[in-house]
């Protein structure tokens, strides 16, 4: 991770993503000090819904903060996948069960963002 921020720190001019929220989405404050450290990245959320989902009011207050600054990805497109998705970012529900059993062993909670955030997400 130091020779990647390394990266960023040398090419302020070019915007990267960070894909997996830059392996910091079970830190969310690490993940804020990165976005702060280095207005040239943005995150991706691709295959860590299973760790935005059990720190509800973090990971809402983070959406909210860096709104423009996250990017939506899908690893899988299936049912299940689009449904649970959704429901940790639309909604505040309580303890349910992540989409697959063998990548997450606890429960998630919704996040429920605003409709702005929701559109540029």
């Amino acid at each position: 991770m130091t020779e990647r921020n390394n990266v960023f720190r040398k090419h302020p001019k070019t915007q990267f993503i960070a894909a997996h929220f830059g392996w910091h989405a079970n830190d969310l404050a690490r993940a804020a000090k990165m976005l702060d450290d280095f207005p040239n990245v943005t995150v991706e959320v691709g295959a860590i819904l299973y760790d935005l989902g059990r720190q509800p009011r973090a990971a809402h207050d983070f959406f909210v903060k860096y709104q423009d600054r996250n990017l939506s990805a899908r690893t899988r497109s299936n049912r299940a996948n689009i449904r649970t998705t959704g429901r940790v970012f639309e909604t505040s529900d309580d303890y349910f069960d992540y989409y697959r059993n063998y990548h997450a062993f606890w429960k998630l909670y919704g996040i429920n963002l605003p409709d702005d955030v929701l559109k540029k997400l």
